[in-house]
């Protein structure tokens, strides 16, 4: 038995939850990793899991001995980067995700940048609104938008504030007038974007209470690109997020209305797996994106990296 392969398999089924979505992950049939399990369980004499209606579940001897196994791997993990030399110069590949659109609009052009600057570091880009597993998926790096749940594991560095606006062009503005408090929005036409519990109902804040107005709308879009589009041809008064208008509202395209009754701004962040030793191309990476992301979101008063999600 190759004890190596057989704890590789055990933490990839505890990080998982089953036997088959181990044998996803590590791209292994499913008869290997069951077998390699019963050699493991029958070469330490113990029970390390039973098996759940749709989960695994671990025993407390199998619980230490994940813990275990988890750090040995880590520790050949890390032998192995520094003898391929990835903490003398900085190589290999990262792996990030980003929300599909900021991704498009401001992720992307940053590492087509950093990508010239750094030949010997390739990148993978997945653009995905999901939340990524980063044991799971592999991941080095993701932007989020939003409050970030509690994790030990993951370090935190704020990027950008997002405003959500409702913004029209000044010719609609000219024609229809501008909105001076939310109920003027029922006299209004909407561009709405489907896919949101909220998406016709739409709140506003400030001194008194939370008020909701259904809006009337006439269009309605999939993509929050779309809804801008309209905006910018006059179709109606759109509500997005300000980094796909902030360009457009410095050049005079697109006017905000109701800046008032906004909500909080939205947190967007970089996070990433605190390490014993962070590889040399991550932090490259940190370095050479975040204050550029800052930059492209008007953000100047972030720490540069570094606060656990806690």
């Amino acid at each position: 038995m190759d004890r190596l392969e057989a704890m590789t398999v055990l933490v990839a089924a505890a990080d998982t939850g089953s036997l088959s979505a181990a044998s996803r992950q590590l791209r292994i049939p499913l008869a290997t990793v069951s077998r390699r399990m019963s050699e493991l369980e029958a070469h330490l004499n113990v029970r390390l899991f039973r098996r759940g209606q749709r989960r695994i579940v671990l025993t407390e001897a199998g619980r230490d001995y994940v813990a275990s196994c988890r750090q040995i791997l880590e520790e050949i993990t890390e032998a192995e980067r520094i003898a391929a030399g990835e903490y003398r110069a900085p190589q290999g590949e990262l792996i990030i995700t980003a929300p599909a659109v900021m991704g498009r609009s401001h992720v992307l052009p940053v590492i087509e940048e950093f990508l010239e600057a750094y030949p010997d570091i390739s990148i993978r880009l997945q653009l995905t609104d999901r939340h990524v597993n980063f044991v799971e998926e592999h991941v080095d790096l993701a932007v989020r938008i939003g409050e970030l749940a509690d994790s030990s594991n993951l370090i935190a560095a704020r990027v950008g504030t997002i405003r959500v606006i409702l913004c029209a062009s000044p010719t609609y503005l000219k024609r229809r007038g501008v909105p001076k408090k939310p109920k003027d929005l029922e006299k209004h036409d909407c561009v709405v974007h489907e896919g949101h519990p909220t998406a016709r109902h739409w709140q506003f804040f400030g001194d008194g209470p939370t008020q909701t107005i259904a809006v009337k709308s006439r269009l309605s879009v999939s993509l929050a690109e779309a809804a801008v589009a309209a905006a910018l041809d006059g179709v109606g008064i759109a509500r997005v997020l300000s980094y796909l208008i902030d360009d457009l509202v410095r050049a005079g395209a697109l006017t905000p209305v109701l800046e008032n009754y906004e909500p909080a701004p939205i947190a967007a962040s970089v996070i990433y797996l605190s390490q014993r030793q962070t590889p040399l191309k991550l932090r490259v990476f940190l370095d050479f994106a975040i204050p550029r992301l800052k930059e492209r979101l008007g953000y100047r008063n972030a720490p540069d990296a570094g606060e656990s999600c806690r």
